[in-house]
Formats: structure tokens, C-alpha cells, sequence
């Protein structure tokens, strides 16, 4: 009988790792950094010898370990072909393969925003569904589709890549895909920013200076009532919420879980998002719920745990 799960969220800073009972209690949380140098090819052997070491450590019989479960920063199959993590500096690799020869243990992997939802669904904000969207709003726009308890991977590995929707056809700067227009262009922190600086370069009035200016710094003015940073807030708002409008067609998700550091500043965030999918969406989608995520940095660990342990949702 099994009795433990790793849970594993790979970063481009860090490698966030869990050991979970096999009902899903988090026993213990540690990280380790993300080694990029020569195109990362020694984050594998990282992650596998650190989680060796903790079986040493906490003496646990390997006959009793489900496996380890992933979510990795880039378009991943579901047979565990990785197409490319820029981040990471991986071209085409089989993670889960290469990680399961050094551990001698089941892996399962997944892109890393999809996984946090899947973390979100189980003991999150997402506790009672069975098909979320969930978009992770931080430097870019990341997002996770689950279906019926399961996650969409797509048959290329990209379900769920919402910074990606084509938002608007005017735009003449690129994103970083290379694409123009992208909704995390528009949507992100970084985003936020940019939008936020070009009115003041317009000369718009506002307490807040292009200098050290943070997406929090213009949401917090928004919350004060700032014209300049409630013009940022409605353009924001609007093309998130015609972008979900859009995924709610597709897939109809019972609710829509919002994360990321931009998500920490609340309802603000929601309410405008939702003013404005209520607008767009199709009449029999315009229910859907709207929630803030709960686990923080732990949706990806979760999720990876859950992976493994393949918990009927």
C-alpha cells in the first residue's frame, strides 16, 4: 500500500517540492534553486536528488511512494513530451521519463499553471467543482483548464495558454511569443504597467510616476478612486473578461479561479473582470463563479500531488 506523493513545481528561480500523505496532507515543504546554466540540463538531477535525500532523511520505505508528480513552465503533452520550456532553457524533452530513470519512481507532469489548478480543484478555491479555468495573473498570463476533475492538455501540449488570445488588432508592440495584441500584453502586471505608463506619458493626472511603477501601485490607486488608474483598471478588465467570455463557450466551467500576484489585490480585480465578461458572455455562461485562488505558491505542489494520487474530484 502506498502511503506518500511528491508534489513538485519547477520554476525559473526555484524548484518548489512537497511530500504529502497518500490522503493528500501536506507533511512537509522545502525548495531548492533552479540551475539554468547549459541550457538546465541539471534540474532533473536536482529534483531527484533532493527528493533522495529526503527518503534518506525521513526513512521512507520506496515500496510505499505513489510517485512524483510535476508541473513544469511550458507546453507539456499528456505523455509527458515538454515542447520547449524557454524559462528553463529545455528544447523538446521527455521529463517525466528522464526523472522517473533517476528516481526509479511513477512520474507525472503537466504544464505548471494547469497543475496549479488542478491543486485549486482538490483543496482550494476550486473545493466542490468539477471544471475550472483558472488564470494565474503575474508577470505574464498563465492559465489552467480542467474538465470533469482532469486536465486539458491539448494535442499539443498548449491547453490552457489563455496570455496568448488574440486581444486586440491595433497593437504595435510584440509580445514575448512574438505575436502583437496578446491578452497578457494588456492583462498581466507587467501589462498593467505598461498601459499605466502610457497615459502619464500623455500627460493624464494622477498621484501615481512612471518611476518604480508597480501593478500594485496602480490597483491601489485605482481602489482610492484615481481617474487615471480606474481608466488602467477598466481596460484591463475589459479584455480579460471578453477574453473568458470567449473560453466560457469553449469549455463552460462551473467557475473561474483567479491567482497570481495581481490577484492579491481582491475584489477589485474580480468585480471589474466579471462587469465586463457579463457584458460578452453567452447568456447561458453568465453565471459562472468567480473566485480568488487559496493556496498561493502551493497550488503547484498540490496540484503535482494530486497528479499521482488521482483523487476523484
Amino acid at each position: 500500500m502506498t502511503e506518500y506523493v511528491f508534489g513538485v513545481d519547477v520554476g525559473g528561480t526555484t524548484v518548489k517540492m512537497g511530500l504529502f500523505s497518500n490522503e493528500g496532507e501536506l507533511l512537509e515543504k522545502w525548495e531548492i534553486p533552479t540551475d539554468k546554466r547549459e541550457k538546465g540540463k541539471n534540474i532533473l538531477n536536482d529534483i531527484a536528488a533532493s527528493i533522495e535525500s529526503k527518503i534518506n532523511e525521513k526513512g521512507l520505505d520506496r515500496s510505499g511512494i505513489a510517485g512524483i508528480g510535476m508541473g513544469l513552465p511550458g507546453p507539456v503533452t499528456d505523455d509527458g513530451i515538454v515542447r520547449r520550456c524557454v524559462n528553463l532553457g529545455w528544447g523538446e524533452i521527455n521529463a517525466e521519463k528522464e526523472l522517473s530513470k533517476l528516481t526509479g519512481l511513477t512520474v507525472k507532469s503537466g504544464n505548471d499553471a494547469n497543475v496549479a489548478a488542478l491543486g485549486e480543484l482538490w483543496q482550494g478555491a476550486g473545493a466542490g467543482y468539477k471544471s475550472i479555468i483558472m488564470i494565474t495573473l503575474g508577470t505574464g498570463v498563465g492559465g489552467g483548464i480542467i474538465i470533469d476533475g482532469k486536465i486539458v492538455y491539448g494535442s499539443h501540449g498548449s491547453g490552457g495558454e489563455i496570455g496568448h488570445f488574440p486581444s486586440a488588432d491595433d497593437e504595435t508592440e510584440p509580445c514575448g511569443c512574438g505575436n502583437f495584441g496578446c491578452l497578457e500584453q494588456y492583462a498581466s502586471a507587467t501589462g498593467v504597467v505598461r498601459l499605466a505608463g502610457g497615459l502619464l506619458r500623455k500627460g493624464r493626472k494622477s498621484v501615481l510616476k512612471e518611476e518604480g511603477l508597480t501593478a500594485k501601485a496602480v490597483f491601489d490607486a485605482a481602489k482610492e478612486g484615481d481617474e487615471t488608474a480606474l481608466e488602467v483598471l477598466d481596460m484591463f478588465g475589459e479584455r480579460l473578461g471578453k477574453a473568458l467570455a470567449a473560453g466560457a463557450i469553449f469549455v463552460d466551467p462551473q467557475a473561474f479561479i483567479f491567482g497570481g500576484g495581481v490577484s492579491n489585490a481582491g475584489s477589485i480585480v474580480t468585480d471589474t473582470v466579471k462587469k465586463y465578461y457579463e457584458k460578452y458572455a453567452f447568456h447561458s455562461v453568465k453565471g459562472t463563479d468567480f473566485r480568488l485562488a487559496r493556496l498561493g505558491s502551493d497550488a503547484g505542489i498540490y496540484g503535482g500531488a494530486m497528479l499521482i494520487l488521482g483523487i476523484n474530484t
